[in-house]
């Protein structure tokens, strides 16, 4: 294969992609991990063409995704994964992905325009588009969280504040390292049944307190003496992150601190390569959000009055990690509200 050949490879990757999304909304995968069948049947159940379905059902063979035998499919050990029956499923960030199909078909309009037009900052999606964000959420976040939760000493705290905490995945994670603490999450009210099921299922009911709120509107609950900020700056603005980190400061007991993962990126903003890339996603999916480094992030928290900022994690994707302290004497915000 020539080096054209490859460039051209690289910018086809799209067309394997969009075979896998449309196959997981259409729910091939899990309808032939429950019952393996040949494609008309599965046509005729879903009520699509069989034609169609057939060409994509043998193009997830070349994927290595299906197999055929006599005519019947079924998934691969690979493509078990993209069913909603497997333990370890990850359909909700397949369908989170397939809406972001077309925000990201909006590229080159956002490049022309500079952003996208919304009144709001933040994400903004439909109910079902919610479910699964926060189901994407958890299936990036399972193993992830157990990681960060087992490298960052949570020892010297006692109660979380998880902001945009989501299911709880993360605040899960900290207190099954740390039996003594306790957390409360603060999240949408919409996201907050989807939290309360996850740790009822955890068993966590009596550590963990529910709040609905939002952190761009609504204050916090005090009482805290760590917060978390986990993949929520990079949906802002650098003017908006002070703000919310300002808010944090006020609600947290002195003494304590803001944590914050996300990806970090270096000062030319080219490293991590995953930063950059998740940069654009940040372009067509909200208003001026971005990846940062770690001096913007340094500035953001000095502003909102914390000190002692350095990072505690640094890795390739975004489970980075920068940490700011609150003194134990408050002192002035330099924030001017």
């Amino acid at each position: 294969m020539g080096k054209a050949d490859v460039v051209m490879a690289e910018a086809r990757g799209f067309m394997k992609s969009r075979v896998i999304l449309t196959a997981a909304e259409l729910g091939f995968f899990t309808s032939l991990d429950e019952k393996p069948c040949g494609a008309e049947e599965l046509a005729s159940e879903k009520g699509i063409d069989a034609r169609a379905a057939t060409r994509v059902l043998d193009c997830l063979i070349t994927f290595g995704l299906l197999e055929k035998q006599n005519g019947t499919y079924k998934p691969t050990e690979s493509g078990a994964f993209y069913s909603a029956r497997h333990p370890e499923t990850v359909l909700p960030m397949i369908m989170h992905m397939n809406r972001l199909w077309n925000t990201w078909s909006g590229l080159t309009e956002v490049v022309k325009t500079g952003g996208l037009s919304v009144e709001k900052p933040g994400i903004h999606m439909d109910e079902e588009s919610w479910k699964s964000f926060i189901g994407a959420m958890h299936v990036a976040g399972r193993q992830l969280a157990q990681i960060i939760a087992g490298d960052y000493d949570t020892g010297r705290f006692n109660r979380l504040l998880d902001i945009g905490g989501a299911s709880g995945t993360y605040s899960i994670a900290f207190l099954r390292r740390n039996p003594a603490m306790t957390a409360v999450i603060f999240d949408l009210e919409n996201v907050i049944p989807m939290a309360a099921e996850r740790i009822a299922e955890e068993g966590m009911e009596n550590r963990i307190d529910l709040v609905a709120g939002d952190f761009y509107r609504d204050e916090f609950p005090g009482g805290c003496d760590l917060a978390l900020l986990s993949a929520i700056i990079h949906q802002n603005s650098p003017d908006k992150n002070v703000d919310l980190y300002t808010k944090i400061y006020n609600a947290l007991e002195p003494g304590g601190a803001i944590v914050i993962r996300d990806y970090v990126m270096d000062e030319s903003r080219t490293e991590p390569p995953a930063g950059a890339l998740f940069a654009i996603n940040m372009l067509v999916n909200t208003q001026r959000g971005d990846t940062y480094t770690f001096r913007e992030i340094e500035s953001g928290l000095q502003q909102a009055g914390f000190k002692d900022v350095k990072p505690v994690r640094y890795c390739e994707g975004m489970d980075c990690l920068v940490e700011g302290r609150k003194p134990s004497t408050p002192v002035p915000n330099q924030v001017e509200k």
